[in-house]
């Protein structure tokens, strides 16, 4: 079903993201799809478009990519199973902006051809990986890759903590690949008629707005349109119902501490109450300015932030 886009034989990283700019990848979907910690859906229609900050690859993808050779070889090595490079970016035969750029491409006599998709990932998220669990964003990439290249199955190999190899099958799932089509069909509408979708409430767009206007010029005021009335009610809204949730919160903790009393666990069927003593210590830059200035004016770092307020 996918035909070839482009060769990535010996090509630079700077055409390799001008070419994906030509279409939804599969480490485009899960921002799509509201399932990405680090990517927001605004942050891959500015990549399509042409207009997203320049940013460097990033550490842990550097090494994902040096990895990604070691991992391949060692999942031969524990399978059986052949895999080989496909040096090109893949298009879907019949939605083109459906792309892939696969790892490795596994060759089985019996059941035909399947994709081999690469992660490494932290200790901090080995339970992740557990059993039979593979994080959805890494599902969902998968199930592009499937529905790009027709392929009938696939495995995902990861290197967790930098010391633990596993790899598990994950079979073609029609109702989710229906599904992805239908929201990277909708998603590339957006992009072809450079209607950017809407910022929701993930870190990832507060990250990408901080990047886009770092900066705000002083004294320069504009006339917002009247649905910033609407937003800043529900925004009024949204402050006040997280501020009775807090009291709540805090009032609960307050019972079970007068629970507790002087002590520190309180066990409640299969659950745990702790309420123990914890020492800090905190730098006085208060006390550190006035009686020793030259050393605090040393070592003192002058930052700047946008602070959002509504008066």
């Amino acid at each position: 079903m996918a035909v070839e886009l482009v060769s990535t034989r010996d090509m630079d990283r700077v055409t390799w993201l001008q070419e994906r700019r030509k279409g939804i990848g599969g480490s485009d979907v899960a921002a799509i799809a509201g399932l990405s910690k680090w990517k927001s859906p605004v942050e891959v229609y500015l990549e399509k478009v042409g207009e997203a900050p320049e940013e460097e690859q990033s550490e842990a993808a550097y090494w994902g990519t040096i990895l990604e050779d070691i991992m391949a070889r060692e999942f031969q090595l524990m399978t059986g199973l052949k895999v080989q490079r496909r040096n090109a970016i893949l298009q879907h035969s019949e939605y083109p902006w459906m792309i892939a750029n696969l790892d490795r491409v596994i060759v089985d006599k019996e059941r035909g051809r399947g994709v081999l998709e690469c992660k490494t990932a932290s200790e901090w998220l080995r339970s992740e990986w557990e059993g039979d669990k593979v994080p959805d964003a890494y599902m969902i990439q998968v199930q592009h890759y499937l529905a790009v290249t027709g392929y009938q199955y696939a495995y995902i190999a990861a290197l967790i903590g930098g010391n633990k190899f596993i790899y598990k099958e994950i079979k073609r799932d029609e109702e989710v690949i229906n599904y992805l089509i239908k929201i990277e069909r909708d998603f590339w509408q957006l992009v072809e008629s450079r209607t950017p979708p809407e910022m929701d409430g993930s870190e990832a767009s507060s990250k990408l707005l901080d990047m886009l206007y770092p900066e705000a010029e002083k004294g320069a005021e504009i006339r917002l349109p009247m649905e910033a009335e609407d937003l800043i009610a529900e925004y009024e809204q949204a402050r006040a119902e997280e501020q009775a949730a807090a009291e709540r919160k805090e009032a609960v903790a307050n019972k079970l501490k007068a629970l507790l009393g002087t002590n520190e666990i309180g066990v409640v069927g299969d659950r745990k109450v702790t309420w123990k003593m914890v020492t800090s210590s905190r730098l006085d830059t208060k006390t550190l300015k006035t009686e020793c200035p030259d050393i605090y004016a040393k070592y003192a770092r002058e930052s700047q932030t946008r602070r959002f307020m509504i008066s």
